[in-house]
């Protein structure tokens, strides 16, 4: 087997999930600048290849916009993947480690809740739901 050929259908089926959520990819730091430039609330989901974005994260992800507040925007960067990208997403969760998976919600370009990796690949899809929809229904 191919490791490079399964990884790399393991990272199109990560980022295929997040884009059939609603979720757009922000693959530059350019675009994740533009991003954090709009006014209202944005969500930014760290992806990873991890079994806890795969088994939690990336449900939650979907399963939390079943909500009456859900916010304005909704992004994504791929840690590991689009690295430059990350990282300058990362500069904007200010205070916080960086931690993937992780959801960050901002609100004109400023961090106001963080679900880091800790508070995801121990918990159910519904607990780390809960944290969002509860971040949502506050912020949103």
């Amino acid at each position: 087997m191919d490791f490079n050929l399964f990884m790399k259908d393991i990272v199109d089926q990560a980022r295929r999930e997040m884009r059939d959520s609603g979720y757009t990819e922000l693959t530059t730091p350019e675009e994740v600048d533009e991003a954090m430039k709009k006014q209202g609330t944005t969500l930014v989901m760290v992806n990873s290849t991890c079994g806890c974005a795969g088994g939690v994260a990336r449900p939650a992800a979907y399963y939390a916009l079943k909500n009456d507040k859900k916010p304005d925007h909704l992004v994504t960067v791929f840690a590991g993947q689009d690295r430059e990208a990350t990282e300058q997403a990362r500069t904007y969760f200010t205070g916080y480690p960086p931690s993937s998976p992780s959801f960050a919600l901002m609100k004109d370009g400023k961090i106001v809740e963080m679900i880091a990796r800790n508070d995801i690949e121990s918990f159910d899809t519904e607990d780390v739901v809960k944290k969002l929809q509860d971040a949502f229904n506050q912020h949103c």
